[in-house]
């Protein structure tokens, strides 16, 4: 049997649907290669049984000549603070080390229910908090185009699923660039829709008024066919939007006469020379299609990841009470008592990471801080999300990097806590304005790292960020 790879969803479907080949064959050639390629700890739950059952009874399906799903055959992976009833979603944290969970997310359902087959759940930073993975209780990913080397984060599990051929498609999760950042790490296309396009039920909450279900794809075209079957509104959700769903994965954008605005602001001396250098190219190629580039000026840029981790932390603090040691999740052993139950089960569960963040979230949210922090920074959220508003009012797209940096090595930012955080400073703005945003691999530095440019939209603008993102492509 040939060894599978597929540069696209549009091949594999062609080749589906013309009988040269079958899901369920498909399907074992990438569990084969999930168990070839372990070590990338990639995985925190292969499906394996499930996922062949599930492949045959495509493959009759097909047979018996029922109408096929948008997204039949299409293997994919879901990052694992995402629900699946009967699977494990760990969040990858210790707390919730054995729990099961008791329902589907409404993602998922609508996956399933256009036929795509679920491989297993992905290696994540605990409760998505962190920019390395290297934050999970079980273990850090390594980075599929070179191990020495970080995926990125939160969702660095589901980006080295796609990037290692170990899945065609993934869902991740995008709190403040967890799904753009590892996609630029890992040489793959990573889309973050617009806050509310997608239903947040059944993804475990960590800032709930961030959080938003993404997608991590080999194209923009495939990245925008799954968007088309998990968005819409949803009644579980009261914040997802009932703005109707386009044709994504159609969507086109003429160069000529495509308003591109570059903010002065994200172009400085804090972004990697080869990195400046290499998206520079990309505008210049597009001016000479024709594009008009329009210098923008965001100026609350510059608060944006302060803003972003007193509100991100605040609402953690919040969102993560519910793991005491009492309802659900992991219990300490040897208790005296209920005060006691909380303080080991919380201590022992979590890991530095997340109890970091609970900490300075539940500082800034303190009776004598809550003006001084968690109220300002509402209102410079406010502030941030009206520069992005009065940015479209003038451009059809917004590019910029999607990290000031390449891929890090293992260990080289753990210590600093800081300096991690710095890794999210161009995509923490779309998740304060709520504004959709993507990132597409432009090529390699030359170390070979994997360098990823990120487009940006107003709001519900999908389309055209889409269209502008395939252009970014046909000009690699």
């Amino acid at each position: 049997m040939s060894n599978f790879v597929f540069s696209s969803y549009r091949e594999l479907r062609e080749k589906l649907l013309s009988n040269s080949i079958s899901v369920e064959s498909v399907v074992s050639q990438y569990l084969s290669r999930i168990e070839e390629k372990a070590h990338l700890n990639a995985y925190l739950a292969v499906f394996k049984e499930s996922a062949l059952a599930h492949a045959k009874a495509l493959d009759e399906k097909r047979a018996s000549g029922k109408p096929l799903g948008k997204l039949f055959g299409l293997p994919m992976a879901i990052k694992d603070n995402i629900a699946m009833k009967g699977e494990k979603l760990t969040c990858a944290s210790r707390i919730l080390d054995n729990f099961i969970s008791i329902y589907t997310a409404t993602a998922v359902e609508r996956l399933l229910a256009e036929d795509a087959v679920i491989l297993g759940k992905t290696n994540l930073d605990e409760f998505a908090m962190g920019s390395s993975n290297e934050n999970s209780a079980f273990g850090a990913v390594k980075n599929p185009i070179n191990e020495n080397y970080v995926p990125g984060g939160s969702s660095g599990g589901s980006a080295a699923a796609v990037g290692g051929e170990l899945a065609l498609v993934a869902l991740g999760s995008d709190t403040g660039g967890s799904v753009r950042q590892p996609a630029s790490f890992c040489n793959v296309v990573g889309l973050k829709p617009t806050y509310g396009r997608v239903s947040r039920y059944g993804l475990v909450a960590f800032g709930s008024s961030f959080d938003q279900i993404g997608v991590l794809a080999k194209t923009a075209e495939d990245a925008a066919l799954v968007l088309e079957v998990i968005a819409g509104e949803d009644d579980m959700d009261s914040t997802s939007s009932n703005k109707p769903v386009e044709a994504y994965a159609q969507a086109t954008v003429d160069a000529k006469g495509l308003r591109i605005g570059v903010p002065k602001e994200f172009f400085t001396d804090a972004l990697d020379p080869e990195i400046n250098t290499m998206i520079q190219g990309v505008l210049k190629k597009f001016e000479s299609q024709g594009a008009r580039l329009i210098e923008l000026s965001l100026p609350h840029s510059e608060y944006a990841l302060a803003t972003y981790y007193i509100l991100a932390t605040a609402e953690a603090s919040s969102n993560l009470a519910r793991y005491d040691g009492a309802r659900y999740g992991y219990r300490a052993k040897g208790i005296k008592d209920l005060n006691d139950m909380y303080i080991k089960s919380r201590s022992e569960g979590f890991g530095k990471e997340v109890k970091r963040r609970i900490m300075l979230g539940t500082y800034v949210l303190s009776a004598g801080y809550y003006d001084a922090y968690y109220r300002k920074a509402q209102k410079v959220r406010r502030l941030i999300r009206n520069d992005y508003l009065n940015a479209f009012a003038q451009v059809d797209v917004i590019i910029s990097p999607t990290s000031p940096v390449p891929p890090f090595k293992f260990g080289e930012k753990m210590t600093d806590p800081l300096t991690m955080y710095l890794a999210d400073i161009y995509t923490v703005p779309m998740n304060l304005a709520g504004v959709p945003a993507i990132s597409v691999p432009i090529g390699f530095n030359a170390q070979g790292l994997p360098i990823g440019l990120q487009l940006i939209g107003n709001l519900f603008a999908e389309s055209t960020l889409i269209g502008a993102s395939k252009l970014v492509e046909a000009l690699r």
